[in-house]
């Protein structure tokens, strides 16, 4: 194979004219060239760059580093199976369509807004759009032979639109926008996803990786959900096959570790799906026990001075019409099996109409970050609260007790977790997060602080 390399300077071999650069195959080269490297070629802005040639023997073409803003003038060459023009001002895609034989394509750092052109360019085995502008993954979907897809570096808000390349074995997303991603599953060849420092907040947001059956490597660092504590054992508790979280090796032992929670997870649902289906359905209030609701996957009832909720399907009882003396009775609600972003609309009628609630307990309720406490606030009065490390994986956190002590403070809470909260405790989470109020009071409107600290009407 001969080369042909033009470094910057080399001006010999370029005829300069209205930033328009000539270059002639016919006269001044072999017959024979199949690589050439023009990288740093253009000095000057907004350069046009014209190769006239038969095209017959040119296969590969290197044009990163120069200032080059259209991709043109390239049609005849259609032999070429390697292309790179990263490190451009290209802003259009659409040149590239006429390029039939294409296989590695390189047009990281520069200013594409929007993957387009590749129609017709149907066998392409590497694609790197890394640090562009592009905010939709989009016009991929008949790449079916595409190996590694780099779009790493954009503006991506949302993973999808990942269906039909079924040969893709590496996707690269880190430095996006990212805070939901789904179809993943649908990548049947799929191995090395890189995800890390996006918006991902929570495992909802992943849950489609757990459907993935040939995913080995995965980062998720510097993401919001990379920060809870039980964030390693929850990955892996969902992808068992993976061998590689974080760029670091998962060990057998932490692999049979998650395994043996997965297992334990599989049998809790199912003693609760028992226990559910032995519970008979009767509206009278006889005996110490109303049962409210009942179905295959929920279930409402008051036992005592306990309103019992099992799954999101009884969280329609609170929207019920009660009899005078019930709501009166209760001063316990206890949540189970419902996820607590479900829970926390139902917070303001709550308060309403169990005026005589003082505890609130959760269990299996995916309680994972700080912030998500702060919710509690809506509740007018609350003397205890229960959360369990079951299904809540905020109780692993070392400050999650004191953050809750300093937002639910005024609502004169006397217990958390069957603990006293004492007063040393209430001074100290005042001088851990006494800033933090500062700064949440001055940035809040003063309608919404009035509805935050008024009564029941």
């Amino acid at each position: 194979m001969q080369c042909l390399y033009l470094p910057a300077g080399s001006s010999k071999s370029t005829f300069k004219n209205d930033n328009v650069f000539l270059l002639q195959n016919r006269t001044h080269y072999p017959d024979q060239l199949q690589y050439m490297m023009l990288s740093r070629l253009f000095p000057s802005q907004n350069c046009k760059f014209v190769y006239e040639s038969s095209g017959e023997k040119v296969r590969q073409l290197n044009l990163q580093f120069n200032l080059i803003t259209q991709i043109q003038n390239l049609s005849h060459l259609q032999r070429l199976v390697f292309l790179d023009m990263s490190h451009n001002r290209i802003s259009d895609m659409s040149g590239i369509s006429s390029l039939c034989c294409l296989q590695v394509l390189l047009l990281g750092k520069n200013r594409i807004k929007k993957i387009s052109g590749l129609e017709n360019v149907t066998r392409l085995d590497i694609l790197d759009l890394h640090g562009n502008q592009i905010s939709q993954i989009e016009n991929l979907s008949h790449l079916s032979g595409l190996c590694i897809l780099n779009l790493a570096g954009n503006s991506i808000s949302r993973v999808d639109n990942l269906q039909g390349m079924n040969s893709l074995t590496e996707l690269n997303l880190c430095q996006n926008c990212i805070s939901s991603v789904t179809e993943v599953d649908q990548l049947p060849c799929l191995q090395r996803l890189f995800l890390s420092c996006n918006s991902i907040s929570s495992f909802d947001q992943l849950s489609c990786l757990g459907k993935s059956f040939s995913l080995l490597e995965l980062t998720l660092d510097g993401n919001p959900v990379a920060r809870d504590a039980c964030y390693k054992h929850t990955v892996l508790r969902c992808m068992l096959r993976l061998g590689q979280l974080d760029t670091k090796r998962v060990t057998e032992e932490e692999r049979r570790l998650a395994y043996a929670l997965a297992r334990k997870g599989e049998e809790k649902k199912e003693s609760h799906k028992q226990a559910l289906q032995k519970v008979m359905y009767t509206e009278t209030g006889s005996g110490n026990a109303q049962n409210l609701c009942l179905s295959n996957n929920h279930l409402a009832e008051v036992d005592g001075g306990t309103l019992l909720l099992f799954g999101p399907g009884a969280l329609e009882v609170l929207e019920r019409g009660w009899s005078t003396l019930t709501p009166l009775a209760v001063t316990t609600i206890s949540f189970r099996y419902i996820h607590f972003n479900i829970i926390v609309p139902t917070f303001p009628s709550i308060r309403v109409k169990f005026p005589n609630l003082t505890h609130l307990i959760f269990f299996e309720t995916d309680i994972s970050r700080l912030p998500q406490l702060s919710a509690l606030a809506q509740v007018s009065s609350l003397n205890q609260l229960t959360i369990h490390p079951e299904g809540n994986p905020v109780v692993g956190m070392v400050l999650w007790r004191p953050y809750l002590v300093y937002r639910l403070h005024h609502l004169n809470l006397q217990k958390v977790n069957d603990l006293e909260v004492t007063m040393d405790e209430v001074v100290s989470a005042k001088r851990i997060f006494g800033c933090l109020g500062l700064v949440a009071a001055k940035e809040t409107p003063n309608c919404c602080l009035l509805r935050l600290l008024e009564g029941p009407r």
